[in-house]
């Protein structure tokens, strides 16, 4: 009888395995791919800081209060215009952070979580800028 369950229950799974792959397949950022590369100004609402970063795919708008590697990331959302990226990184903290598109040459970025420590919660916009310095 619990065998009988057993292969029932794998039967019924075996539709639903492959419905992983094209999930993984689709949390490719595609659109940060679709931004300018180059030199970036990046300017937070808060206390209007700003900091220049050089943009080479997209991906360092991701871990903004986060530098350095070991990390690992969890896609959200993943769409043409919105990317949200949940990450945590061993030792360091964690984040969410959402980019919102508004152009090749325009970001708007919503980040939250703990660095170093310590909260933190920012909005910023980053704007193509030219060259990396």
């Amino acid at each position: 009888m619990a065998r009988t369950r057993a292969v029932l229950m794998a039967a019924l799974l075996v539709p639903f395995a492959g419905l992983a792959s094209p999930a993984l397949a689709q949390a490719s950022l595609a659109m940060l791919d679709t931004l300018d590369r180059g030199g970036w100004e990046v300017r937070f609402r808060d206390d209007n800081s700003m900091r220049k970063v050089c943009i080479r795919s997209g991906r360092e708008f991701i871990r903004l209060r986060h530098s350095g590697g070991n990390c690992n990331r969890f896609v959200v959302e993943d769409a043409d215009r919105n990317v949200t990226v949940q990450y945590t990184c061993r030792g360091n903290g964690y984040g969410r952070t959402h980019i919102r598109k508004e152009s090749p040459s325009l970001v708007q970025i919503d980040s939250q979580g703990i660095a170093d420590g310590k909260p933190f919660q920012f909005t910023a916009e980053a704007r193509q800028t030219g060259r990396c310095n």
